[in-house]
């Protein structure tokens, strides 16, 4: 009898292309496979996976997410290398991706407004770098905030943005606001004229605030901040990475109290 693990074609789909095709203008593409693995873990509804080569897929999964491992021996689908690839914008090294169902915007709006809140809300004012913004999501995910919100144009579910915060969207709540849309919370704004953050203690239901690398915060975000913090930095350096930024950030939220167990 064949190990429905090490079977090619098991727990596959009819047709998995199809399936694909049907599924992709409305859903998440997860990128390799790490973000199937966090997508899973933390609960996302996948409606297709597919694989170049899944024995060394599920040779990945018994090394890093034996939690897992079982789960996506069920969802993976092999197919030729040149029919993933055809599937994706770009290949990933793991010749895994896979389509996911988009947390519902209620419930994450839901998520951000709910009080009292145990974690910060991640604001990203008008970012520009989808890279960035993902990194930033990880980042978010990684220390328990309760999301990460984005203002302006960038398309926070954008398929680079996923990639690049390993499938960890489904960690943590990640939307598309206004600013007057922000959820409640006293907004802690980055700005290099604010008060050194190692003087304060950020509270758990704050709206941490970012603006882009390139032009700072809004007038907007600003008018609605109640505080300006900054980042210690040696003169005549111009500025922190992004990501650097909200993580320095979230480690000082962390290290002095709030962060979960």
């Amino acid at each position: 009898m064949t190990d429905p693990a090490h079977d090619p074609s098991a727990a596959s789909p009819a047709d998995p292309v199809a399936a694909w095709c049907r599924a992709a203008p409305d859903a998440v593409l997860l990128d390799g496979f790490h973000a199937l693995k966090h997508a899973v873990r933390f609960g996302a509804e996948v409606l297709v996976a597919v694989t170049a080569d899944r024995a060394a897929a599920l040779a990945l999964a018994d090394e890093l997410a034996g939690d897992v491992r079982d789960t996506l021996a069920a969802l993976l689908t092999q197919v030729p290398y040149g029919t993933y690839a055809a599937l994706v914008p770009r290949p990933h090294p793991t010749a895994v991706a896979a389509l996911a169902v988009r947390p519902g915007r209620a419930g994450n709006l839901a998520k951000l407004a709910r009080a009292p809140r145990t974690a910060p809300v991640v604001v990203l004012d008008q970012p520009r770098n989808l890279g960035n913004a993902g990194a930033v999501v990880r980042l978010a995910a990684g220390f328990g905030a309760t999301g990460v919100v984005t203002t302006g144009t960038l398309d926070p579910w954008h398929p680079t943005v996923v990639r690049g915060g390993a499938g960890l969207h489904f960690a943590t709540a990640v939307e598309r606001l206004t600013v007057d849309e922000l959820p409640p919370g006293p907004v802690f704004a980055l700005d290099p004229e604010g008060e050194d953050i190692r003087s304060l203690k950020l509270p758990d239901e704050a709206l941490l605030a970012f603006g882009s690398e390139r032009t700072g915060l809004t007038a907007e975000l600003r008018a609605r901040a109640d505080h300006l913090v900054a980042l210690p930095m040696r003169p005549q350096v111009s500025s922190y990475n992004l990501a650097t930024s909200v993580a320095m950030t979230l480690y000082h939220w962390s290290a002095t109290g709030g962060a979960p167990s």
